[in-house]
């Protein structure tokens, strides 16, 4: 039976319409998004057997390539790009920054920022808040991407990024795929050169954090 025969309470778009997104299931939102399913299934159980594949997780349903979606009968190239322009704007949405621009008084602010952005991440990137006098984020820039092992940090790209954007105070962020949020001796080294270079200039570095899954490491909360 298709959704359409399904008693009109009981469709996830007109139960939307009535009750709002929030009555929703997980599996229900997610079939609103694939449309249709196929002749065997409904949209309904091609967004559970989606949902049974990332193992009923919604942060590993959204880091899920557009290949593993693919796999899944019923979801073509349309539909997986859908899915995956749906999950970036999520991403977007809790990582943009206040308005007015609030200043940054502890690590926590900075890890709601940045860990949508990277925390399903297969990869390392490297990110820096450029903040003026008040602690207030001027701006928010990538400045490398590197492998499963490791990102490359340029010192001289990032103070000179600092240079340009009248830029006080930085936060160095990245992000440990591995999910251990522990620092590398690699990790130490680099915030050390990072500080030492921008206090030359005036620049203070306050703190570097680790984003690992859902947790999350502070060079200034461990006082390093």
């Amino acid at each position: 039976m298709s959704i359409n025969d399904w008693k009109t309470d009981d469709r996830p778009r007109e139960k939307m319409s009535v009750s709002g997104a929030a009555s929703l299931s997980d599996s229900e939102l997610l079939a609103i998004l694939i449309n249709s399913g196929t002749r065997e299934k409904s949209a309904i159980d091609v967004a559970r057997e989606i949902l049974a594949k990332a193992g009923n997780s919604l942060n590993t349903l959204a880091g899920m390539s557009r290949e593993k979606l693919c796999s899944v009968p019923g979801i073509g190239e349309a539909k997986a790009a859908r899915l995956m322009a749906s999950f970036e704007l999520s991403v977007r949405i809790q990582s943009e920054m206040p308005q007015p621009r609030a200043s940054i008084t502890a690590s926590n602010s900075v890890s709601r920022i940045f860990s949508p952005l990277l925390r399903n991440l297969d990869h390392e990137e490297c990110w820096v808040l450029f903040l003026n006098r008040a602690n207030r984020i001027i701006a928010k820039e990538r400045v490398s991407i590197g492998g499963v092992s490791g990102a490359v940090m340029d010192s001289r790209i990032i103070i000179r990024k600092a240079v340009e954007k009248l830029a006080s105070a930085i936060i160095l962020v990245h992000n440990h795929p591995s999910g251990n949020p522990l620092p590398s001796e690699i990790d130490r080294k680099q915030t050390r050169i990072l500080r030492d270079a921008a206090g030359l200039l005036g620049i203070s570095l306050l703190d570097h954090i680790i984003i690992a899954g859902n947790r999350y490491y502070s060079f200034s909360d461990e006082g390093l």
